[in-house]
């Protein structure tokens, strides 16, 4: 549970930034009409390892 913990407080803002610039990619490459296969996956990776180690932390009592 240690793990979780660290990964909270010193790789979500990794994660977060990771999750953003693909968002921005996937937005732009939406918009001209290019495959946006890998950006989707990096950025459903990241989101998932942002949800499930904030509900893992809020299911331990991590204030």
């Amino acid at each position: 549970m240690i793990a979780f913990i660290f990964i909270g407080i010193f790789v979500m803002p990794i994660l977060a930034i990771i999750f953003c610039i693909n968002l921005v990619e996937i937005m732009k490459k939406i918009k001209h009409d290019q495959k946006t296969a890998g950006n989707t996956f990096w950025l459903t990776i990241s989101f998932m390892l942002i949800v499930w180690t904030l509900a893992i932390c809020a299911s331990m009592g991590v204030n």
